[in-house]
């Protein structure tokens, strides 16, 4: 919610992207991303039949920006929804157009003065740049405005256009996407829906005339439409909507437990020798699982590490760094709950210790890690290695 509030009347200033805050805000806009593996798989064509639906059920639904890009069911699509003029932009002899974010706002808030019935806007391609002139760089920006007067957003993009995966799809495809939007827009999204098609039915949309001018056809074909091409980035979609989940949700079980979608190793390590040996069997297993690989060492808060101690650790950490692992350092005198603890932040699936280096005595009057780890621990397997014992100098 902006603190820029106008105390004044509500005609006392033009309404616009930098004065939505004339009418009171109650909440920030929900916002719901529909992503693709390329174009052509569906995606406005799904947040346009998202909307009449929505409309029918009583919520005011507008387009804010819709590309057709010719396509002729996505146009059939549109009807009866209302779109907001593009504004425009003398350019010379040319004119360009470009979303009316003050525009949607003006509408949008203007409406809600006399009905408390929510309002959607319908806001395509989410990567594209603005026409330079634009209040704001990228459409994102724009998207992220009207979030924050409160209303809630349905937007689309490919999954190419995300920031973190630009390096990866140019070394896939050969073709270097110049319009990007920052990870954390899919991260922050209430909602990210992923809409897929095979390889094969893309490609044949393509052939039908259906994604681009029948001119490009071929082309596309020859280049980012490649079967090979289609199949890594929807492997991208799936794993990047997949990470999302697991990031945002929460499993239905009684007891509220986060729903792990991909497995993560921890490696528990110590000041006993045996602790390489543990990582390198636990770098194993998470290259066995595709897992993020993390080490542990849990250090006592009154404990002193001697020189050679410390370089034990040392070791197992520039190790853990070569496995490409991170490496994590707690204090608790309590080594079952700090391991716990992590293993909930981390959302680690698979933990590796080793065998107690405790007598059987001393396991008996006060219990093995193991069996603390057994009691704390809920849906994580726990692998235990033996090692070769040790003979302590005399």
């Amino acid at each position: 919610m902006s603190d820029n509030t106008n105390t004044g009347s509500a005609g006392a200033a033009p309404l616009n992207s930098a004065s939505y805050s004339l009418y009171p805000v109650r909440r920030r806009g929900k916002h719901k991303i529909f992503i693709g593996m390329a174009p052509g798989v569906g995606k406005t064509y799904r947040m346009l039949e998202e909307g009449h639906a929505l409309k029918h059920e009583g919520i005011d639904v507008i387009v804010g920006l819709l590309e057709t890009h010719g396509r002729k069911e996505t146009s059939e699509k549109a009807e009866g929804l209302e779109i907001v003029p593009r504004k425009q932009y003398p350019r010379g002899e040319l004119t360009l157009t470009d979303m009316d974010t003050d525009a949607i706002l003006k509408r949008c808030l203007a409406t809600s003065r006399f009905a408390s019935t929510p309002q959607l806007v319908l806001i395509d391609e989410l990567a594209h740049t603005n026409v330079p002139g634009s209040p704001r760089e990228k459409r994102y920006e724009d998207v992220e405005v009207v979030l924050t007067a409160g209303i809630d957003v349905y937007s689309t993009m490919n999954v190419q256009h995300l920031e973190s995966l630009n390096d990866l799809v140019a070394r896939i495809t050969g073709v270097v996407v110049r319009e990007r939007v920052p990870d954390r827009i899919l991260d922050e999204a209430d909602e990210v829906v992923l809409v897929d098609v095979t390889p094969e039915t893309l490609q044949e949309r393509l052939l039908e005339g259906k994604i681009y001018a029948p001119q490009k056809i071929q082309q596309s074909l020859d280049n980012f439409f490649q079967r090979r091409n289609l199949i890594a980035l929807r492997e991208l979609a799936l794993r990047e909507v997949a990470d999302n989940v697991e990031e945002n949700a929460i499993a239905t079980t009684p007891n509220g437990q986060f729903c792990n979608i991909h497995e993560r190793v921890l490696v528990c390590v110590s000041t006993y020798p045996n602790s390489v040996q543990l990582l390198r069997r636990g770098a194993r297993l998470a290259n066995y699982m595709n897992a993020p690989l993390y080490t542990l060492f849990v250090a006592a808060p009154e404990g002193f590490l001697t020189k050679e101690e410390s370089l034990h650790i040392h070791t197992c950490e520039k190790l853990c760094k070569e496995f490409e692992g991170t490496f994590l350092r707690v204090t608790n005198s309590n080594i079952a709950n700090a391991i716990a603890q992590v293993a909930e932040k981390y959302r680690i699936t698979q933990i590796v210790i080793g065998e107690s280096q405790r007598s059987r005595w001393q396991m008996l009057l006060k219990g093995s890690l193991t069996q603390k780890l057994v009691r704390l621990l809920k849906n994580i397997d726990l692998h235990i290695i033996a090692s070769e014992k040790m003979v302590s100098p005399k």
